[in-house]
């Protein structure tokens, strides 16, 4: 009986432990910036991130897009914020980061969007898609949906611990 309740708990504790991806795609990665220029992920790399997947006619993107502003005035030069819009049109993803006062790094994926969340651990490619990389440049939190303030405070909490 003791060998069965032990055996229980271990599943259930692994059950309960998500395996979180490798960070490995996210710096391999080259995505566009406004200007349709290329941009390494690698350059973030050593910094606290939260990565936030998103698209304009995405509602739950939208909503916690303020969500994000506010966390990242708070851990001002602590954590980064990146944006990474499954988008095409650098003009049009210019003029909604300027409506949503985005005033942190905002990039197009363009067609390897769906293959970079997918890479990251997000297999349908639903949105919004969120990860937080520790300085180590380990995942350490990742959530497929609209986050909260308190999601949004986990991920930067999850970023900052070392």
């Amino acid at each position: 009986m003791k060998r069965w309740l032990a055996v229980m708990a271990f599943v259930a504790g692994s059950a309960l432990a998500e395996e979180m991806p490798s960070s490995a795609p996210l710096f391999a990665a080259t995505l566009s910036d406004f200007d349709d220029k290329p941009v390494a992920l690698a350059n973030w790399k050593g910094k606290p991130l939260v990565v936030n997947f998103w698209a304009r006619w995405c509602g739950p993107c939208r909503a916690e897009i303020p969500e994000l502003l506010k966390a990242r005035a708070q851990h001002k030069g602590r954590v980064e914020v990146l944006g990474l819009g499954l988008e095409d049109k650098p003009d049009a993803v210019r003029e909604f980061a300027k409506a949503y006062e985005m005033d942190y790094p905002v990039l197009l994926a363009k067609e390897q969007g769906i293959p970079l969340m997918q890479a990251l651990g997000n297999p349908r490619a639903g949105l919004p898609f969120t990860l937080a990389v520790d300085r180590r440049g380990n995942v350490v939190y990742k959530k497929l949906g609209a986050m909260k303030s308190a999601d949004v405070e986990a991920a930067f909490a999850a970023a900052l611990k070392q």
